[in-house]
């Protein structure tokens, strides 16, 4: 029996676009924080990420990669994509929208592509870490590779 890991969206937009990764797969639930999520992969928290899914004014959705320590700076953020103002969606909202579940919400492999925007501490890791696209499976690459893959820019959102 093999005791290989299932392919997610995520790896495989990777490996189509020959992106080199490595996935962390670990026993864990939606209830870990990314602290803890950190703790499990012996990593600093700086170089741990969180995908956050937001509606501006007008409508247009917009995502978020910030380190899991910090909070969106919801000004900073509307100011970065030219909306007066940009909210959170409801966690109902983001399995019908992006095709991830909460908890395993990755940058890449969306059913759509949103405007994607990531904090710019990760110009200054070597790897960093983001959903590996469900529950219990992270994804270890180079920031240059995160911003090829997902199209995003480098801001200041935190």
């Amino acid at each position: 029996m093999k005791n290989k890991t299932e392919k997610t969206n995520v790896m495989r937009v990777l490996d189509s676009l020959k992106v080199a990764y490595t996935g962390h797969e670990y026993e864990a639930d939606s209830t870990l924080t990314g602290e803890q999520i950190a703790g499990i992969l012996g990593e600093d928290v700086a170089s741990v990420f969180k995908t956050l899914v937001t509606r501006g004014k007008s409508g247009q959705y917009y995502v978020f990669v910030i380190p899991v320590a910090e909070e969106l700076h919801l000004k900073k953020a509307a100011s970065v994509v030219g909306e007066k103002s940009v909210e959170m969606i409801k966690q109902k909202e983001l399995l019908p929208l992006t095709g991830y579940v909460h908890g395993g919400c990755s940058p890449i492999g969306m059913k759509k592509k949103f405007p994607t925007y990531i904090h710019e501490t990760a110009s200054g890791l070597e790897k960093m870490y983001v959903s590996g696209g469900k529950v219990g499976m992270q994804i270890e690459l180079a920031p240059s590779d995160l911003m090829q893959a997902a199209a995003c820019k480098l801001a200041d959102l935190v």
